[in-house]
C-alpha cells in the first residue's frame, strides 16, 4: 500500500491535497505550524516539526510513508534538505511541487541579491520607508539598518519584541489584490519592497504594485537546493506518483497549480 506525506503550508499544497483526497490516496499534510489557525485541509492533518533528519526518519518508518511530496514554501530550505536526506535513507519517494519564481519585466526596478543578509546590505543609508515583505522569521537581519521605518504584514501578531526599532504591523491573510496593495503602499508613503522571490499569482501583488508605483524592489532569490526532482505542474506530480507505484490518481479535472 501506498502512503504519502504531503509537507504543505502553500497554495500549491492546498491544491494538491484536494487532488489526493479526491483521488483517493492515502496520505497525511503536515503543517510546519508556525500559523496560528492553519486553512483546514481535506486530508488527515500533522503539525508541528518533525526533530530534524531523524525525527522525519522516524515518522517516515513508523507511518509507512512511501512518497513524500515537499510543497513547503519555495524558501523554507531547511525543511527540503531534511526531506532529501531522510527520504535518500529510507528509500522513500520524494518530489517538490514548487511554483515557478518571478522574472523581472522592463518596468520593474529589481536589484536581486542572494539572501537576507546581502538585502540588508543593500539597503540605501539614508531614511526609507521601507515594506519589509519577508514575513517574520528573518527580521534580525535588519536590526543592522534601524534607521528605517518596516512596514510589516503578518498573518498573527507578534509575541515576541520585534527586533527593529520602528516599525508597523499589519495584519492580514492572503491572496491579496494589486488594489490592496496599491493602497497599502500609497497610504504608509513606501519608497522600497523587500521581497523573497516566492513566486506564485497569491504573493505577487506587491510586485506588481511596485511596478506601477516604480518603486525599486530588493528581491531575494531562492536558496538552492541539489538533487531535487521538481515539478511546476500538479498533474505532473499526479504522473509522477502514478510512475512510482502510488496508483492512477484518475483524470479529476487537474489545473496548472504553479502560479
Amino acid at each position: 500500500m501506498s502512503r504519502i506525506l504531503l509537507l504543505g503550508g502553500t497554495t500549491e499544497a492546498a491544491e494538491m491535497a484536494r487532488l489526493l483526497a479526491v483521488s483517493g490516496q492515502s496520505a497525511v499534510y503536515s503543517y510546519a505550524g508556525r500559523t496560528r489557525a492553519p486553512v483546514a485541509q481535506p486530508l488527515p492533518l500533522r503539525v508541528g516539526g518533525f526533530g530534524g533528519i531523524e525525527g522525519l526518519r522516524h515518522y517516515l518508518r513508523h507511518e509507512t510513508i512511501t512518497h513524500v511530496i515537499d510543497a513547503t514554501h519555495p524558501f523554507a530550505a531547511q525543511m527540503s534538505r531534511h526531506a532529501l536526506h531522510a527520504c535518500a535513507a529510507e528509500s522513500v519517494q520524494l518530489c517538490s511541487f514548487e511554483r515557478l519564481p518571478w522574472q523581472a519585466g522592463p518596468r520593474d526596478r529589481w536589484r536581486s541579491v542572494p539572501d537576507m543578509e546581502a538585502a540588508a546590505a543593500a539597503l540605501p543609508a539614508m531614511p526609507g520607508r521601507i515594506f519589509l515583505a519577508i514575513g517574520r522569521q528573518n527580521l534580525a537581519a535588519f536590526a543592522g539598518a534601524p534607521q528605517h521605518h518596516y512596514l510589516l504584514r503578518l498573518v498573527d501578531p507578534p509575541t515576541d519584541p520585534l527586533p527593529l526599532p520602528d516599525a508597523q504591523v499589519v495584519l492580514a491573510r492572503g491572496p491579496f489584490e494589486t488594489a490592496q496593495d496599491l493602497a497599502l503602499m500609497s497610504k504608509h508613503r513606501i519608497t522600497l519592497v523587500v521581497a523573497k522571490n516566492a513566486g506564485g499569482r497569491g504573493a505577487e501583488a506587491k510586485i506588481e504594485a511596485a511596478r506601477q508605483l516604480q518603486i525599486p524592489v530588493i528581491m531575494i532569490e531562492r536558496p538552492t537546493l541539489a538533487g531535487r526532482r521538481i515539478f511546476h505542474h500538479a498533474d505532473d506530480v499526479l504522473g509522477w506518483l502514478e510512475s512510482t507505484g502510488a496508483g492512477a490518481a484518475g483524470d479529476h479535472g487537474v489545473q496548472d497549480a504553479s502560479g
